[in-house]
């Protein structure tokens, strides 16, 4: 895929919004508001239920009480293009526009919920350390988020500058490329400046989000495209490449490319919310052998004419991968289960199922061994 398609032109609008992303879209999709004197804006920041918002007067600080659901991922987020009281105090945001985008994780807690990370987004670079061994199973979970929220991914290899050897940093590109299919790989030293010239044009219209583990060099990322230091950078531990969260919040960032930005807090974990068709779009090599199979619900485990068992034994497709793409759907069916009885009743019948197959396997096998 080239870079070249995925940068369109830049906004010539000379709204005062264009900055932010404001389009005929939005302004189409905000007229109701307009004719009800509301005020468009763009939240660049999210806060304990207050949000600042960048709208034509500058930005203004106002409540998110009004649009505040019980659902958790109908709450205000940064990215969201919303309607704002043109006065009061304290000034409240009464509704957001339909997203084009959403970027949802599952939540640390026990219950289904899903979390919203940020909105409207077009492209997301996931921005993974040279500075440790490559994790190719955490890139493709960031890469299944990507895909599911309607962006197009991108991966970013950061501190580059730390694998001097371009044999070894050419392994390196060619291991992620293997596990992203479809997806462009940058590496880029944000201290020297490499690299950069090719992610400022990819991120020189719409809106990106960046994603990662902390310590990934993301703010470093971010000031480098800003072009002044706008957020703050610690050094990462040298035994694991870990930092304290310096980004603590998602704050959207205006760029001088004419691109918008959004720096996200570090994910030390990443769970998938109803991300089927990521984990697909992630494992498309796996999909389309899966088509190839005799049988429609083939697990790729032991049944005849599994096209995956197959390409998995003649070394086509690593196992790395297979075992990768299962995790991640075992866990993204698990979650959708949590909320459909019905479908968790069939998934518990189903690994009974397996599991006295292989029971049985096994039985077997001893009785012939006997």
């Amino acid at each position: 895929m080239s870079f070249s398609s995925l940068v369109g032109p830049s906004s010539s609008s000379s709204h005062p919004l264009a900055p932010y992303g404001w389009d005929e879209g939005w302004e189409a999709g905000f007229a109701p508001y307009a004719e009800q004197g509301f005020l468009p804006g763009r939240v660049v920041r999210v806060d304990r239920g207050q949000c600042d918002v960048a709208t034509a007067a500058g930005v203004l600080r106002a409540d998110t009480a009004f649009v505040t659901p019980h659902d958790p991922l109908r709450v205000v987020c940064t990215g969201d293009w919303v309607a704002v009281e043109p006065g009061g105090n304290p000034r409240y945001v009464r509704a957001y526009l339909p997203r084009r985008t959403a970027f949802v994780r599952s939540t640390s807690s026990k219950r289904s919920e899903g979390q919203i990370l940020a909105a409207n987004v077009d492209h997301a670079v996931v921005a993974v350390s040279l500075a440790l061994e490559l994790d190719l199973g955490r890139v493709e979970r960031f890469l299944a988020l990507a895909w599911e929220s309607g962006a197009q991914p991108v991966v970013v290899l950061t501190k580059a500058d730390l694998v001097p050897d371009p044999v070894t940093l050419a392994h390196l590109v060619q291991d992620v490329e293997t596990a992203a299919p479809g997806v462009p790989v940058l590496t880029v030293s944000a201290l020297h400046g490499e690299g950069l010239d090719v992610l400022t044009a990819l991120v020189g219209s719409g809106t990106t989000v960046l994603l990662g583990q902390s310590g990934a060099g993301k703010s470093t990322l971010a000031n480098a495209l800003v072009g002044e230091d706008v957020m703050d950078v610690q050094a990462a531990r040298d035994v694991d490449g870990k930092g304290r969260h310096t980004t603590t919040t998602r704050n959207l960032l205006p760029l001088p490319s004419g691109g918008v930005l959004i720096d996200t807090p570090g994910l030390r974990g990443v769970g998938l919310f109803d991300a089927e068709s990521g984990v697909g779009q992630v494992f498309s090599e796996i999909e389309d052998l899966a088509g190839q199979c005799r049988f429609q619900d083939c697990a790729h485990e032991s049944e005849p004419g599994c096209a995956v068992r197959q390409a998995l034994e003649s070394g086509d497709l690593p196992a790395r991968r297979l075992e990768s793409y299962r995790k991640l759907m075992r866990e993204n069916q698990w979650i959708v289960a949590k909320t459909d009885a019905r479908l968790r009743s069939e998934i518990k019948k189903d690994w009974k199922r397996r599991g006295a197959e292989g029971k049985a396997a096994m039985e077997a096998k001893r009785g012939r061994w006997a």
